[in-house]
């Protein structure tokens, strides 16, 4: 036995075979959304041509075949391999959670305040650099990007209290 083989029975990490199921499992539920919110809006044939969720429709039968076809595949065949240990799960949950955090202040702080804050804790937490730089280099690059954005180009990006008490 090689040591990924070694790992998967010793409980190391997440198989192969759960990560496969559960990727079958979401693009079954992503395929019903589809399927049903296309067959409410009118997925047939009109006489002036296909209805609004025709071609969408069936991109949606289509995603709910491979689906399937995934999921029999991780059941049929002999996936103890481990897919990754939980070292490295947790490695990506240390992206992964801030980076939700940041996507949820995006609508309450703006893009720009939330996004200082995301680079500084970034470099405060993983990159072990010092918070005044942190915030220096933060605040820098987003004001950088709010005169590229606002200014320059005058693409609206989302705004919080912060933009609003500036008078934007």
């Amino acid at each position: 036995m090689d040591s990924q083989q070694e790992a998967a029975h010793a409980g190391a990490g997440i198989s192969v075979k759960a990560v496969e199921l559960a990727v079958a499992l979401c693009l079954l539920a992503g395929a019903l959304v589809v399927i049903w919110s296309n067959h409410a809006i009118g997925a047939g044939w009109a006489p002036d041509g296909p209805e609004a969720g025709y071609f969408p429709m069936r991109v949606g039968i289509i995603i709910l075949v491979c689906s399937v076809l995934v999921g029999v595949q991780a059941l049929r065949g002999d996936r103890a391999a481990v897919f990754a240990t939980w070292q490295q799960l947790r490695q990506v949950g240390v992206i992964l959670v801030p980076l939700t955090v940041y996507v949820g202040l995006i609508g309450l702080l703006g893009i720009y305040v939330a996004s200082a804050a995301f680079i500084a804790g970034f470099m405060v937490w993983v990159g072990k650099a010092a918070w005044w730089k942190a915030a220096l280099i933060g605040v820098g690059v987003n004001a950088l990007l709010f005169w590229i954005f606002e200014i320059q180009f005058r693409v609206p990006l989302p705004k919080g209290p912060l933009e609003a008490a500036l008078g934007y």
